[in-house]
């Protein structure tokens, strides 16, 4: 399956912010996040995705027939080196996954970005961590760290 990353403009922000509280409602499972008396999970940051040009935010689509396959978030808030990108949040639909399709959005977004990458699976999430660890080892050839919950490598 061939897939494209197509930016979130401002005009498809709920779009994105629906596949985010499925994202941290799937991942409330481990992590220990509450939804609040509305029944939203809180994501502070999310509006300055369209306001700060250190974040980006990308739907993941099927090149040839568009269809939404889920999102990634990517920042430049880093914990062990000064500069650099940082996956904040990522998510393949679930009907979608196996299929290699995050293995190749995890590439592009490296691609995308040179220098310094933090990854920081889903606390608590074996099946995150091992995918993170797959994916990241075969880009780097092994050549990455993992510590205090985080891979850390250079592109």
């Amino acid at each position: 399956m061939n897939i494209k990353l197509e930016r979130v403009e401002i005009d498809k922000k709920d779009t994105l912010y629906r596949l985010l509280e499925y994202s941290l409602f799937e991942e409330s499972l481990t992590d220990g996040n509450e939804m609040n008396e509305n029944a939203i999970f809180e994501y502070k940051y999310f509006d300055n995705y369209f306001t700060d040009n250190n974040r980006d935010a990308f739907f993941i689509r099927k090149q040839e027939s568009n269809k939404l396959l889920g999102f990634v978030m990517i920042n430049t808030y880093m914990q062990h080196t000064k500069k650099g990108h940082s996956i904040a949040e990522f998510m393949v639909i679930p009907k979608y996954r196996r299929n290699k399709i995050g293995k190749k959005v995890a590439f592009m977004c490296f691609d995308l970005y040179q220098g310094a990458w933090e990854v920081s699976p889903s606390k608590g999430n074996e099946i995150a961590y091992n995918f993170w660890k797959r994916v990241i080892d075969e880009y780097t050839d092994k050549n990455n760290d993992f510590k205090d919950g985080i891979f850390s490598f250079k592109r």
